[in-house]
């Protein structure tokens, strides 16, 4: 449950208190996000990735702020109904803006602690996945969502050697 301040607003919640599923991976629906920046820091993109199954969306960003974040997350979140339960994110900026997402889905927002990025290293193993298409010496300017769907796909769509050799898209769809 979201910590309370003494003026009742709340406050982010802990990683600690995510739900056991979603560190076991034990459920569909728990998902770790974070942005991946291009040579220019105003140029950037979000990546999405479902705990269990290892399957990625990924959003092209106008620019790395709240509001931007959660009008794409908003789309990704519908484009896949029914398949989000918890995201754990960092502490940037750019997720300041939770409880608007909070308020118009049923995800509940779970917070790394301050520089611990190995509590979501699934999503920094991924990000380090989509620098092969996407090298951080190049700028993310001139990248577009169909572009973003693309790399997804075939993120999506490579064997795991975690998932048995299956794709994630197979766990994610349960074929």
């Amino acid at each position: 449950m979201a910590r309370m301040t003494a003026a009742g607003a709340s406050c982010k919640r802990p990683i600690e208190d995510r739900p056991s599923a979603a560190d076991e991976r034990s459920e569909l629906g728990h998902w770790e996000i974070d942005t991946v920046l291009g040579k220019n820091s105003k140029d950037c993109i979000v990546t999405v990735v479902e705990r269990k199954s290892r399957f990625t969306l990924i959003g092209k960003l106008k620019a790395r702020t709240k509001d931007e974040l959660n009008a794409r997350l908003l789309k990704l979140i519908k484009s896949h109904p029914g398949f989000f339960k918890t995201i754990t994110v960092d502490n940037g900026t750019e997720f300041h803006g939770y409880n608007d997402v909070e308020k118009v889905t049923d995800l509940q927002f779970y917070f790394a602690t301050p520089h611990h990025s190995w509590e979501r290293g699934l999503n920094e193993n991924t990000n380090g996945l989509i620098r092969q298409y996407l090298p951080k010496s190049e700028s993310m300017k001139s990248v577009t969502q169909h572009q973003c769907n693309a790399i997804a796909r075939k993120l999506n769509t490579r064997p795991r050697k975690i998932l048995y050799f299956q794709t994630p898209e197979a766990c994610f769809h349960g074929h």
